[in-house]
């Protein structure tokens, strides 16, 4: 069964059953994901926007009654529209028509379908999608967190210190982005904010590396489960940074052989195309675990998630669905393809 026929009927085809009735039909993992209403409610206010991209594959199967050039012309205009990389929308065009022919699809009304089930596919072709982090038990995890100025990484910081510490954890911040004026204050009020312990610069303009051995030396003698390291987006001396970067981790080793445990790039999900030239560069400086995608909630183009695991075969960890501090939700593949196309979804379940 395709993605797009599995969640139409994993949320629209079982939208008015009983919660008992649901349980019948699948007693086990489908229907525990499909009661978490809270994820799925901030998916559904948060990706509001991009749900346009399904809005607009609708109309556009409504105006042709055929399939042929200027259908697929439209169709590509969306999908560019959307943020996906054009060399992405030439191959999922060229699957779409190969489909098309294979099965002699005449109907516009099935490529829905076929675009939906593509998006899918292309997420999931190279690896396996794992979106937890390396969070264990008995140990001090260390996750660094890089990003330009602006892109949500201090915000970003602050929610996940948040979610790990409801979840129970003890957690400490490094405030070693020590050459943007006011990351060291902004970081600190959050910390204070949401109650947990931070480590800052003796003085402006610290090389970096010593507060992360200084938060490190902290973390190790006093048992914190977590540390968070804030590092400098300066993408303007890519060497400088991969010296900086390459000193850090050295540091980090000293301490914990294993670590960092996850190395984040936030990205703002407005900047499209622009966010894809940065992931270039700290891909490039440093070995990346994941993504993590804010102010998803202010964007209609929620193609950059596919461009990003096209080419940087990296997963998406987390999405920042709002301003909350709850807002900073772990990725969910299944969630993400049904807010983008559920008018499709839906339209197809009447």
């Amino acid at each position: 069964m395709g993605i797009f026929k599995r969640l139409k009927e994993k949320w629209f085809g079982r939208k008015d059953k009983s919660v008992e009735e649901l349980t019948e039909l699948n007693e086990q993992k489908e229907v525990k994901k499909l009661l978490k209403s809270k994820d799925m409610e901030k998916y559904e206010t948060g990706l509001s926007k991009s749900s346009s991209f399904g809005k607009k594959l609708l109309e556009l199967q409504n105006k042709y009654t055929k399939i042929d050039e200027d259908y697929f012309d439209e169709l590509e205009e969306i999908l560019i529209m959307s943020d996906i990389n054009t060399e992405l929308v030439f191959k999922i065009i060229e699957k779409i028509k190969k489909e098309v022919k294979t099965n002699n699809i005449d109907d516009p009304k099935l490529i829905g379908e076929i675009v939906a089930d593509q998006m899918f596919l292309i997420y999931t072709n190279k690896t396996i999608v794992n979106t937890t982090l390396d969070i264990k038990n008995d140990r001090l995890n260390v996750i660094v967190m890089v990003g330009v100025n602006g892109s949500g990484k201090t915000t970003s910081i602050a929610k996940l210190a948040y979610k790990y510490k409801q979840l129970g954890k003890k957690v400490i911040i490094a405030a070693a982005d020590t050459f943007r004026a006011g990351a060291v204050n902004q970081l600190d009020v959050w910390a204070q904010r949401i109650g947990v312990d931070i480590v800052k610069p003796d003085k402006e303009g610290q090389d970096p590396s010593s507060v992360v051995y200084k938060s490190l030396d902290v973390a190790t003698k006093n048992d914190y489960d977590l540390l968070i390291i804030d590092t400098a987006g300066r993408l303007q001396n890519k060497i400088n940074l991969m010296k900086e970067l390459e000193k850090m981790f050295s540091v980090i080793r000293k301490f914990v052989e294993s670590a960092p445990h996850e190395a984040l790039l936030v990205l703002d999900g407005t900047t499209g195309q622009n966010g894809l030239s940065q992931a270039r560069v700290f891909k490039e400086v440093c070995e990346l675990s994941g993504i993590i995608l804010t102010k998803m909630d202010g964007t209609s183009k929620g193609g950059i998630v596919l461009s990003i695991k096209d080419e940087f075969d990296l997963n998406v960890k987390f999405l920042g669905l709002g301003e909350k501090l709850d807002d900073l939700k772990e990725f969910d593949l299944d969630m993400f393809i049904y807010q983008m196309t559920k008018d499709l979804i839906e339209a197809d379940g009447k």
